[in-house]
C-alpha cells in the first residue's frame, strides 16, 4: 500500500470517527456504556441549604443492582434520627418510568409513589423522586447544540412521562462524563445539577460531589460520596418490598 493511499485511508477513518462522535445519540450511548456496572454501593452525606442559608445534614446508603436503565436501587437514610430508616425502593425500566415505594418506619408501611407525585422533593432534599431514577438513553431524543470548552452541549427531550419538558446536558469529550444538567418545564428552568470531583473507580469515572439546585425554591443540596464501590456481590432478593420493610 502506498503512503499516499495509507494517508487517505487514515484521514477517512479519522473523519468517520469524528462524524460518529458528533452524533448526539451515540455520544449518550457512549456515556451510558462507560458507566455500566453490575452493582454499586455508596454512602453519602447531604447538606441541604435552604432559604436564609439554613443547613440541614443527612446521610443515606445507596445500593443498586442490574443493567443500566433496567436496574433496582435501594436508598436508606441513616442520619438524623427523625429520618433514620426511611427507605426508597426504585425499580427502573427501559421502556417507562420507574416504580417507586417509600418506607416510613414511624407508620410501619410503604407508600407507592404515584407518577404525578414524582416532581415532589424527596424528604427535604432538592432531589425530586424522578431525579433518583436511572433512565435509559432510549427514553430520550437528543440534539447536539454545540461545544463549550471541552464539552458537548446537548438537548434531551423525554419520550415518556416526565415533570421536565426538556433538558440541557454538558458532556466532557475526553471521558464522556456528564458534568452539568439543566432541567426545564413549561414555565422555565427548574433544577440544575453539577457533577464535580471525578475519580476513576473500578474503571468508571464517578463524580464524588453532586450539587442540586432547586431554582424555584432557591435552595440546594450537596451530596458527597463515601465508600464508593462497584461490581461487588449483591442479591436480587435485597431489592424487594419485603427487603424494604425489613430494613438494613
Amino acid at each position: 500500500m502506498s503512503r499516499l493511499l495509507a494517508g487517505f485511508l487514515l484521514a477517512a477513518t479519522f473523519a468517520a470517527s469524528f462524524a460518529v462522535a458528533q452524533d448526539p445519540r451515540q455520544i449518550m450511548e457512549e456515556v451510558q456504556r462507560r458507566q455500566r456496572s453490575e452493582s454499586q454501593h455508596y454512602e453519602g452525606t447531604l447538606e441541604v441549604i435552604g432559604q436564609g442559608s439554613r443547613i440541614a445534614t443527612k446521610r443515606w446508603v445507596f445500593d443498586r443492582i442490574g443493567a443500566f436503565g433496567n436496574s433496582k436501587g435501594m436508598l436508606r437514610f441513616t442520619v438524623p434520627a427523625e429520618v433514620k430508616g426511611v427507605g426508597l425502593l426504585i425499580v427502573n425500566h427501559t421502556d417507562r418510568a420507574s416504580d417507586q415505594w417509600l418506607w416510613r418506619p414511624n407508620i410501619g408501611r410503604e407508600q407507592r409513589i404515584a407518577l404525578q407525585d414524582r416532581s415532589t422533593r424527596f424528604f427535604g432534599t432538592d432531589f425530586s423522586f424522578e431525579d433518583l431514577e436511572e433512565r435509559d438513553v432510549a427514553q430520550f431524543d437528543y440534539k447536539l447544540l454545540g461545544y463549550e470548552k471541552d464539552t458537548w452541549k446537548l438537548q434531551s427531550t423525554p419520550r415518556k412521562s416526565s415533570q421536565y419538558t426538556y433538558g440541557y446536558l454538558w458532556v466532557k469529550k475526553d471521558n464522556y462524563t456528564i458534568v452539568k444538567v439543566e432541567s426545564y418545564n413549561k414555565k422555565g428552568l427548574v433544577r440544575v445539577i453539577d457533577y464535580r470531583d471525578f475519580e476513576l473507580a473500578k474503571g468508571i469515572w464517578t463524580a464524588r460531589t453532586i450539587e442540586v439546585a432547586d431554582v424555584t425554591r432557591n435552595s440546594r443540596t450537596t451530596l458527597k460520596y463515601d465508600k464508593l464501590e462497584y461490581n461487588m456481590p449483591m442479591k436480587d432478593g435485597d431489592f424487594t418490598l419485603d427487603a424494604l420493610r425489613r430494613g438494613p
